[in-house]
């Protein structure tokens, strides 16, 4: 079947639901493509001989063959070409940062905007999940054991891909349910939790075990895994869970949270819905995020649908340094986030009775960039001013738990309190391994994913052709 290339130079727009409904609410902000909407974006793509998209995917996904394949509304087919490299195509189909990874590589964006690449694959993840049936061979097991630590992406990823390779795997997980920070840190309305937890259970149906409430580090070690249990190897994807703070006057006052507390109490504990769930969550109605990445969009928009009157973003830099996605900075502006620029936080008020009343803030301006490329900022003297708030969210990044770095022997480090780990994951304990945020750092998604996808073939490879001794 012949297709002719679609060559409008715009995508086809995402269906949303309306700002001022939204911002009310949990629901999924976007509600995804028809099949016609499909198959038209799908035939914007030119199939270049190069494939440069993939170039820009961690995961190695067949991206020009399984949009050739909606483009001819075979949709099964593309899953199952997506699914041979991508075991959560339905969380990166939302939450990836496609724009600065594959359509960022499409030729289509030289002069114009890129093949939508993200939404496709987002709608072939639902088109499955709707109409589709899973086709689940599991492997013979070939003996060996591994176990993973964390269930977050790169986790779920190590853990799916050496399933398929036949081995018994069980993944740690030191909450009481699986997903990492896919359950724990990206709103509702983002990326639904029926979502996540449906791409878990087929990866169970490979045979992945997952126990949870099992904190590693504490109700077990790594050392008893490989010595004890007698695992061949393990897979450290714990992700980075541990918040930095301001480090300024009053952010012990209540009404203070890290945005990693914000947001687990929101998402994984469901505050937004007490009473039907017991945890509460405390938002006011004058409510400051300080940063500008994606987690600090995510807490911004959340305090809205919490009630919040008024929502600032606090950052330090202009609006063009922002590192959150341009998406989620355009969907929190509409939202009714008020963007407050160039202002730094000095220190934070409060009252008699120990609760946060406002925040002193001073001007910025940008100087010569620093070593991270980007212009340095610096306080304008005598500009200090005090915003009044009730709630403040603290999104500066988080760094790795140091419990397992602790009570891992022989496990190196580095200042960050991250593992390190070379290209292919491997650290410097012999058959532990290590991938995404707990060695990055902070970062994406499909990045962790890629880092748990390199590690289960290195693990692989060690088992296979390594004589096992853990002493």
């Amino acid at each position: 079947m012949i297709i002719m290339a679609n060559m409008r130079n715009t995508k086809n727009p995402m269906p949303e639901q309306a700002p001022c409904v939204r911002n009310k609410n949990f629901l999924e902000v976007t509600t995804g493509y028809t099949p016609e909407m499909a198959m038209d974006e799908a035939q914007r793509c030119l199939n270049c001989k190069h494939k440069p998209c993939m170039q820009g995917c961690p995961v190695a996904v067949r991206i020009p063959e399984f949009i050739a394949m909606v483009a001819e509304g075979n949709f099964e087919a593309a899953y199952e070409k997506i699914t041979e490299t991508n075991a959560l195509p339905a969380v990166c189909g939302r939450v990836c940062p496609q724009e600065k990874q594959c359509e960022s590589k499409c030729v289509r964006g030289i002069k114009g905007e890129p093949v939508a690449i993200g939404r496709l694959e987002r709608f072939v993840a639902d088109h499955h999940m709707a109409h589709g049936e899973d086709r689940i061979t599991v492997p013979q097991k070939n003996g060996k054991k591994v176990a993973v630590v964390g269930s977050g992406p790169s986790g779920l990823t190590a853990a799916g891909d050496l399933a398929k390779m036949g081995y018994e795997v069980t993944i740690y997980e030191a909450f009481h349910t699986a997903g990492g920070v896919l359950m724990y840190g990206i709103p509702e309305f983002r990326l639904p939790k029926a979502i996540v937890q449906t791409e878990i259970e087929k990866l169970k149906k490979y045979g992945v075990k997952i126990e949870t409430n099992t904190i590693i580090g504490k109700t077990l070690l790594v050392d008893e895994l490989l010595e004890d249990i007698g695992y061949d190897a393990v897979y450290i994807g714990s992700g980075a869970g541990l918040p930095s703070f301001l480090g300024i006057e009053g952010e012990e006052l209540n009404g203070v949270y890290s945005a990693n507390e914000f947001l687990t109490r929101i998402n994984l504990m469901k505050g937004y819905k007490f009473p039907e769930y017991d945890t509460p969550i405390y938002c006011g109605k004058k409510v400051a995020v300080f940063g500008g990445g994606n987690v600090a969009m995510d807490a911004a928009r959340s305090a809205k649908r919490l009630g919040a009157e008024n929502v600032y973003i606090i950052y330090r830099r202009g609006k063009e340094e922002l590192p959150a996605r341009a998406e989620e900075v355009a969907h929190a502006e509409e939202e009714g986030v008020e963007f407050l620029l160039l202002q730094n936080p000095t220190k934070f008020i409060g009252g008699l009775d120990g609760w946060l009343t406002g925040v002193e803030v001073v001007d910025m301006q940008l100087g010569e960039p620093d070593a991270s490329g980007r212009r340095r900022p610096q306080a304008v003297e005598g500009s200090e001013h005090i915003i009044e708030i009730d709630t403040a969210v603290v999104s500066i990044g988080q760094t790795p738990n140091p419990l397992i770095k602790k009570t891992t022997k022989g496990l190196d480090t580095n200042t960050r309190g991250c593992i390190i780990a070379d290209e292919q994951g491997a650290t410097s304990k012999p058959f532990v391994y290590a991938g995404g945020d707990v060695v990055t750092g902070a970062a994406t998604v499909i990045l962790a994913m890629g880092a748990g996808k390199t590690a289960a073939l290195a693990i692989h490879d060690k088992l296979q052709n390594k004589e096992i001794d853990h002493d």
